[in-house]
């Protein structure tokens, strides 16, 4: 996690944290409901339904949303959104950089 608690960083590459400010119990509904749509869609994709794989990617978007991963930042101090960006090109490169090999998968 960086140190402003903003992102994880998977393979190099920052991914925005939920809200911190979600209360326990409905940042758990939320990942409940993510995390099922995600099964429905691998499954949909499995049968071949397209209808059934876009309804399902419609309930993933809409999950993570909701619990700040996308859409709007949740921060009020102005910064940048740096989702997806790679540490190294970001202002977190420093940061990055130090960490030892294997945190966050630094290569």
């Amino acid at each position: 996690m960086t140190p402003d608690g903003r992102y994880l960083v998977v393979r190099g590459r920052l991914w925005r944290r939920a809200n911190p400010a979600l209360d326990e119990a409905c940042r758990a509904r939320l990942m409940r409901e993510l995390m099922a749509a995600r099964r429905d869609k691998g499954a949909a994709m499995r049968r071949g339904d397209a209808a059934a794989r876009e309804a399902a990617r419609a309930r993933v978007d809409a999950a993570k949303h909701a619990l700040g991963e996308r859409g709007p930042v949740w921060w009020d101090d102005g910064a940048p959104d740096l989702n997806r960006r790679l540490a190294r090109n970001t202002p977190y490169a420093e940061w990055f950089a130090r960490l030892p090999k294997g945190r966050g998968e630094r290569s």
